[in-house]
């Protein structure tokens, strides 16, 4: 169970500033959000935060390392990430064993069948999911192998890219209660993307309302059902979501 911290987070890209400045704290097992409208940042800063990009000024640390200094191995067991769509991020002619083992073999852990058939287990799936290919599994079947490969390393942090955003509503509450039961039974730290605040409201501590690249309001979850937030944009933001719930 490690902290993740952002301080003066900022990337431009080309004549455009993406991210002015953005800084926050995640304390050591919190399930800390991230909402705002598209384009307003979100998924940017889970990408510089895992140095999928890496031209961005400022400093991110976990558990009081700065990620650019850890060598690269102690990173990808530190700090792993779920994406929004699992059917761009699973390779068509891997099998699943591939996709497991391969994490595996660079590190080089041993009891490899063992660890991918508890990674597997630890999501709902059974064992010989192994020999399948993802044109075999449905959407909601995709995203639990995603976990199970960000999981397999058995990081302390896992950032969620907006994990339920492209599953059927009945599949979503799987894939979030089990993201829920996971960091309760293995005390991960989640850094979780939602445009959704029901989502927000369902798995997170705290959250960070964005507009514009910039964090206008950091807010507990309490806050949402009778929309205390004081930034204006913030406040309309919770009191649409709740108007759209209302009328469901």
């Amino acid at each position: 169970m490690k902290a993740l911290s952002v301080e003066k987070m900022s990337i431009r890209f080309g004549s455009v500033t993406v991210l002015p400045e953005v800084s926050f704290e995640v304390a050591a097992g919190e399930c800390f959000g991230l909402v705002g409208e598209s384009g307003s940042g979100k998924s940017t800063v889970l990408r510089c935060a895992s140095l999928l990009l890496s031209s961005w000024q400022g400093e991110v640390r976990i558990g009081g390392v700065p990620v650019r200094e850890m060598p690269l191995m102690e990173r990808c067991r530190t700090l792993q990430m779920v994406f929004q769509d699992p059917y761009g991020s699973l390779h068509p002619r891997h099998s699943i064993r591939s996709v497991l083992s391969e994490p595996l073999r660079i590190h080089g852990l041993d009891d490899r069948e063992a660890r991918m058939a508890q990674a597997l287990e630890d999501v709902g799936l059974p064992p010989d999911f192994l020999d399948r290919y993802p044109h075999q599994l449905s959407g909601g079947q995709r995203q639990r192998v995603a976990i199970a490969r960000a999981l397999i390393l058995e990081p302390a942090v896992l950032l969620l890219d907006e994990p339920t955003s492209a599953l059927d509503v009945s599949v979503q509450a799987e894939i979030l209660n089990l993201l829920a039961r996971l960091r309760e039974e293995r005390s991960f730290t989640y850094l979780m993307v939602s445009h959704d605040l029901a989502v927000i409201d369902h798995m997170c501590d705290r959250f960070a309302v964005m507009q514009a690249g910039e964090i206008v309001e950091v807010l507990p979850r309490d806050a949402i059902p009778s929309n205390q937030a004081d930034a204006p944009y913030a406040r309309e933001l919770i009191g649409a979501s709740l108007t759209y719930e209302r009328a469901l």
